[in-house]
């Protein structure tokens, strides 16, 4: 006589928040009472425990180690990005909810989130899947750091420097030397951020190509240019005695000196956002108010 089969793996889902949101004092209590009701086991970040106690609290830095089935992000498309460099890797999928006041990431707006948790719980919701930047500091050939971006990787000027020089090569090939306050390298996630404003294309997410945009170059011949995904892309930055600083997603980085090598390459795994209706054409009409007077 055989036993039983095992029974499947319990649901589970993982909340992430972001800090100095008083408002989460009255949204997660429903919120948890909800997944209570529809048989999630229930995992926080310390940012939300601040609000409301009584789920399992893990750090940020380990939900990619647990069998989640999915992430809610609740606040901007910052909490979004850093969210995403912890669970990518792991295949875990994201549904951001917008607690501000734009985001291209956290597609949810608060009035539709038990709408969307409705249409993810029952299999309804899609999956877009965000390419991923690998960035390697290398100081003297070594490396040094290594990071992953989301949106962006951006070496620029410190505060009160000079204009910096860059090199920059593509698969080893130069292409140019860059007198400006800095270089983006954006996926086409990133290329509504910070390249955009620095004039550089809007980027469909399923394009397979990054974007480098110089910021205020000293030339106006140097454009922004857009290379394939499969290409390695390599920023020499001379800086003398001065100081630059690498930035990653606009939240983590570090301070760069004269000769130091950045470069960048897409990643082999991606991030997978759960989307529930609105197109990308959608957003960017809504966020950049295209049309409106």
């Amino acid at each position: 006589m055989h036993g039983s089969a095992p029974s499947a793996r319990p649901k589970s889902v993982g909340i992430m928040s972001k800090p100095a949101k008083p408002e989460l004092a009255q949204i997660l209590p429903p919120l948890f009472e909800w997944f209570r009701r529809h048989d999630y086991q229930i995992v926080i970040d310390p940012e939300t425990a601040v609000y409301c106690s009584g789920p399992e609290v893990i750090e940020r830095s380990a939900m990619g180690s647990r069998a989640l089935d999915f992430v809610v992000v609740l606040g901007g498309d910052g909490t979004l990005l850093s969210t995403s460099r912890v669970v990518a890797k792991s295949g875990i999928p994201v549904l951001g909810v917008n607690l501000g006041s734009l985001g291209f990431l956290t597609e949810v707006p608060l009035p539709e989130l038990y709408q969307a948790l409705d249409e993810v719980d029952q299999k309804r919701a899609t999956t877009e899947a965000r390419s991923l930047l690998l960035c390697e500091l290398l100081r003297e050939g070594k490396p040094i750091l290594n990071y992953s971006a989301l949106n962006d990787v951006i070496v620029n000027k410190s505060a009160i420097a000079r204009l910096n020089t860059y090199d920059l090569f593509i698969d080893k090939v130069y292409v140019s030397t860059y007198k400006a306050d800095g270089l983006i390298v954006s996926t086409p996630t990133g290329s509504t951020a910070y390249s955009m404003a620095a004039g550089g294309p809007i980027l469909t997410p399923s394009v397979d190509a990054f974007v480098i945009t110089p910021v205020s170059p000293h030339s106006l011949t140097h454009r922004p240019l857009v290379v394939r995904d499969s290409s390695e892309i390599e920023i020499v930055v001379k800086t003398g005695e001065e100081e630059a600083y690498l930035s990653v997603d606009g939240q983590v980085g570090t301070p760069v000196r004269d000769q130091d090598r950045v470069i960048c390459r897409k990643a082999d795994y991606r991030v997978h956002l759960l989307r529930i209706r609105r197109a990308f054409f959608e957003v960017l009409r809504t966020k950049l108010k295209w049309g409106q007077r």
